[in-house]
């Protein structure tokens, strides 16, 4: 979540007027992301979440994000819930871009991560692979692996930047998967986004997941890679087994990982570790110092990109 969009009172005001929800006593910009605009409301009763979608997403792409989210909520996948308006739409405009209101989802996003938190983790992503495999929609993934030599070219910019010496790791990885990535794994409807921040807990139990809008259709396992990335690792970017052996334990009790896609994973964390090394990047270089927003730090994606380059076996992740 992030800032980019300021707006007014008075246009949050003709906004909210298209909706049937009580009136809004506050709204407060959230910080935390990269990606959209996001505002806490905050009602007598009741907190919503605006989120206005910037340049990076496809406003014809909104009905895929939707329409999962709402699946999800019936089948009891606790995510948010997008809300109507008066007219029964599910979005509308606000400086002339898409906007939604979200219910509001209670929890906090754990910082001190522990195996109980990926075994979790685990469990709810299985069940979220099996539910999601019922809606028949289709959207591509726009910063999977096919695409990665669009995210390597959009960092050529690192030309005297302090991150110039990553150009030649980043190229020599990219070709090392280009040659190796020919894959035919099990594929539906993943998040594509699941790190820590997006996954609330109460009291050491799942309590929801938010931010959708990177979801997509791609290889189950390469949802797992991206969460070994996020979840499996210390501060001090050293993998821990013992989290990684919870997180794929659980997900393999719910939906069992073929063959396939466990040989198939140390390569897919390559991917996905060189992925969020790139767009990382790519935020660094075209951060404007005005947005209120909070960018992350490429360099523990390069440190991770190493681990995973020695990885000789699947067991060396806990299966």
């Amino acid at each position: 979540m992030a800032v980019y969009t300021d707006i007014s009172d008075n246009e949050l005001s003709t906004f909210l007027d298209k909706y049937n929800i009580e009136e809004i006593i506050k709204f407060t910009g959230i910080k935390e992301g990269v990606e959209n605009s996001n505002y806490l409301l905050e009602g007598v009763k009741e907190k919503y979440i605006l989120t206005i979608f910037e340049k990076r997403t496809n406003e014809n792409d909104l009905p895929y994000f939707f329409k999962l989210m709402n699946h999800l909520n019936n089948s009891k996948i606790k995510c948010p819930q997008v809300l109507e308006d008066k007219a029964n739409n599910l979005y509308n405009l606000i400086k002339n871009k898409p906007a939604v209101i979200t219910s509001f989802l209670e929890g906090k996003s754990i910082r001190n991560i522990a195996p109980k938190h990926c075994s979790e983790l685990g469990y709810n992503l299985a069940k979220f692979h099996l539910s999601s495999n019922e809606l028949n929609i289709t959207r591509e993934n726009a910063l999977g692996i096919k695409d990665l030599k669009n995210l390597v070219s959009s960092i050529k910019d690192l030309n005297g930047n302090k991150y110039e010496d990553l150009l030649k790791v980043i190229n020599h990885e990219y070709d090392y998967l280009n040659k190796s990535m020919t894959l035919d794994l099990p594929s539906g409807i993943i998040h594509a986004d699941l790190f820590p921040d997006n996954v609330f807990f109460i009291d050491d139990k799942l309590s929801g997941i938010i931010d959708f809008y990177f979801a997509c259709n791609d290889y189950y396992a390469y949802e797992l890679a991206i969460c070994i990335n996020a979840w499996c690792f210390e501060r001090d970017n050293q993998f821990n087994i013992s989290k990684a052996k919870s997180f794929l334990r659980q997900y393999n009790s719910v939906r069992e990982i073929s063959t396939s896609e466990l040989i198939s994973l140390p390569i897919l964390c390559r991917a996905a570790a060189l992925r969020f090394l790139l767009t990382r990047l790519y935020d660094e270089i075209h951060r404007n110092e005005n947005d209120l927003v909070t960018t992350k730090d490429p360099l523990e994606y390069y440190d991770k990109l190493r681990f995973h380059q020695s990885v000789k076996n699947v067991s060396e992740y806990g299966l």
